[in-house]
């Protein structure tokens, strides 16, 4: 991604532009290499339909997932803060700080999210609470396209303005009577502009953490004309190269989700194997009636161990969007 617009304003609220769909989102994860445990969180504007995308889920070390969905009302995109959740720039590019607290559905078996009637209507709840400060050990990576034609990280018709960064996370997660100090690593995004989950086809995206100076961001998405983009940065020594190949082999599940994954990256300096391996998923979904016609994607949120061929181990998210045709995910088997 070469030649965007990326400043300090940007890390705070944009103006909305009239599209029914405007959103700004913000998002945030950390995990604990010690107690292999970690928790992600999302917020959404969509000020101009009167509403947040509230999401936090949160993976337990037994397998357990802790989760929240919401979409409290909202009448202003100045903030992010809505329905419990909170979030603050402390030093734009280095640090921001992101919290939840309200209650949580505790699952047992994270399949239960494939049912959102039976989710809220079973699930078991307690009080519970997550507060991440997130710090930047790695530059930043994206912004708003410059140009007209420009390629951005998820297409044009998709959060137009992007940008992410790896971080030192460290926090507190509680789930009713238990909770965790969390000191570990994480990554960070901040997007804005036009957004309908259902307008991504199919995409395949790998972050993860291997200490203060090793990550990824490594993006594969296709789009509905069968194009396939390749987008991201290695983090090697603290610095980010960019891709210029990525090869992504998928080992699925009985559900068609995700279990295991090999990727390839070559960087111009570089060329490594990396494995992942899928801890806990929590499969999600977002649906948008469209007149008499229901778009539905599925959303796989991975909870993921990686190893570098060098045998380094990290933790991060596996995270698989595309679209359902007749119920059927568009990018298996591949």
């Amino acid at each position: 991604m070469q030649d965007f617009r990326l400043e300090p304003a940007d890390e705070y609220s944009h103006r909305p532009t009239a599209e029914p769909n405007f959103n700004e989102s913000v998002y945030t994860n950390g995990w604990d290499p010690r107690l292999r445990m970690g928790a992600w969180m999302r917020l959404g504007n969509r000020v101009n339909e009167g509403h947040a995308e509230l999401s936090v889920c949160i993976y337990l070390p037994d397998g357990r997932v802790a989760c929240q969905f919401r979409r409290p009302q909202i009448d202003s995109n100045e903030r992010h803060a809505a329905g419990g959740m909170a979030y603050a720039v402390l030093e734009p590019f280095h640090a921001v700080e992101m919290s939840y607290r309200g209650e949580l559905m505790v699952l047992d078996d994270p399949q239960l999210l494939r049912n959102p009637a039976a989710l809220f209507r079973d699930a078991p709840r307690t009080p519970g609470a997550v507060e991440f400060r997130l710090d930047g050990v790695s530059p930043l990576h994206g912004g708003e396209p410059r140009a007209p034609g420009q390629e951005t990280m998820y297409g044009r018709d998709f959060s137009l303005g992007h940008f992410n960064q790896h971080t030192r996370t460290r926090g507190r997660i509680q789930v009713g009577e238990q909770s965790w100090e969390i000191d570990g690593f994480g990554w960070r995004d901040h997007s804005w502009g036009p957004r309908y989950w259902q307008n991504i086809y199919f995409y395949r995206l790998f972050t993860a953490n291997f200490g203060a100076d090793r990550g990824f961001m490594l993006l594969k998405r296709t789009d509905r004309e069968r194009r396939v983009h390749r987008i991201g940065v290695l983090q090697f020594d603290g610095d980010y190269e960019e891709i210029i190949d990525l090869d992504v082999a998928t080992e699925w599940d009985e559900r068609k989700d995700p279990r295991q994954v090999q990727l390839g990256v070559r960087t111009a300096q570089r060329a490594v194997r990396i494995s992942g391996e899928v801890l806990t998923m929590a499969p999600l979904r977002n649906r948008r009636q469209v007149g008499d016609q229901e778009l539905a994607c599925r959303i796989a949120e991975g909870f993921t161990r990686w190893r570098w061929e060098d045998g380094r181990e990290g933790l991060g998210m596996t995270e698989y969007i595309e679209f359902l045709e007749d119920g059927e995910p568009v990018g298996y088997p591949l």
